[in-house]
């Protein structure tokens, strides 16, 4: 009526009245009265918004990749987009004079997808599959000082990269590579394990082996100390023998010195005992012979002196014309000195 009408905005709306180019109130969740045709309303939402996005980007070796993702943002200084934008109501207050409040949104996908481009672009298909955070990290520090957002007085709350995916084709090479590694990498355990297996076998080998060398440098050892002590026993009997050699020597020794003393002693004996007949001889030279035989003949026995006597008689032979003795007298005669030799056994 007459174009007074009231307008009410929520808590998360920041509400400009423009009247004469000039701002008359500002604020979240005003509600008043206002004459419309010479008033103009600006409306910024200013809750936080979340606004999704995917596009495609090419990588440093020429594989293109889908970026898919979400971004959270706010216009914390609504006079700064109000400055940029027209975000003024119709005059009937509900609808947006213009389409900027839907660019808003355009502009800020916009330096998300160029901040994206120009990181993908310096990096490979396979580092880009694995840089989700790290590209999520970089658009929201880079985005948050990038000029067009502060004037537009934007907050960039949180980026988050969601996915990145190659195209099929590339995904289903990368599947077959990352198979082919799989496979190559049972293959490689497959032999490790096999190594293992055979380097435990030699060790145990090599364990069997150091036993039997130190069981038979033990043997060696016993044998050894056997050996010495052998030589040893043997070395002991030689000295044994050795000194039992000395011993037989020393005693030879003085067996020839006594042997040579004895000899010595009885060629003494000898030369005296010669010297001693040939004097007695010497003295018997000058002698008659009977009286020699005469005093060889003392002390002897009777069958001694009969002996002699018949020795006397025979060198007589040829003198003596018959010589008669009968078997009586030679019994007497044998006979006599056994029964003299009786007789001086009793006598004595």
């Amino acid at each position: 009526m007459l174009g007074i009408r009231f307008i009410k905005s929520q808590p998360t709306t920041y509400l400009i009245e423009y009247r004469a180019g000039k701002i008359v109130r500002s604020g979240t969740g005003l509600s008043f009265f206002y004459f419309a045709p010479t008033t103009t309303l600006v409306a910024i939402p200013a809750a936080s918004r979340d606004e999704s996005f995917i596009f495609q980007q090419v990588t440093s070796d020429f594989q293109s990749v889908t970026i898919q993702g979400q971004l959270a943002f706010r216009i914390s200084d609504p006079t700064k987009t109000a400055n940029m934008l027209n975000f003024a109501l119709r005059a009937d207050g509900r609808n947006y004079e213009s389409d900027d409040p839907e660019k808003l949104r355009l502009r800020v996908l916009t330096a998300v997808e160029v901040l994206a481009q120009k990181s993908i672009k310096s990096i490979t298909l396979k580092e880009a599959l694995l840089a989700s955070d790290q590209l999520a990290a970089e658009i929201s520090t880079e985005l948050g000082q990038h000029p067009e957002i502060q004037a537009l007085g934007l907050e960039i709350q949180s980026v988050s990269v969601l996915a990145i995916k190659p195209t099929p084709e590339t995904a289903r090479a990368l599947e077959a590579e990352a198979r082919e590694a799989i496979l190559r990498s049972s293959d490689d355990a497959i032999f490790v394990r096999r190594n293992a297996a055979l380097e435990n076998e030699r060790v145990i080998r090599e364990s069997e082996l150091d036993t039997e060398v130190a069981v038979e440098q033990k043997k060696r050892t016993i044998r050894e100390t056997q050996m010495e002590a052998e030589a040893s026993i043997r070395r002991k009997k030689q000295e044994l023998r050795d000194l039992e050699m000395d011993a037989d020597i020393a005693l030879e020794e003085k067996r020839k010195s006594f042997v040579a003393k004895n000899a010595e002693n009885t060629k003494m004996l000898a030369e005296a005992e010669a010297h001693r007949v040939a004097a007695v001889m010497q003295a018997l030279e000058k002698t008659d012979p009977r009286v020699v035989q005469a005093l060889a003949a003392v002390g002897m026995q009777p069958a001694q002196l009969i002996a002699q006597a018949f020795v006397g008689i025979a060198e007589h032979a040829d003198k003596i014309g018959q010589f008669n003795i009968s078997p009586d007298l030679l019994q007497t005669l044998l006979n006599k000195p056994n029964v003299t030799e009786a007789g001086n056994g009793r006598a004595s």
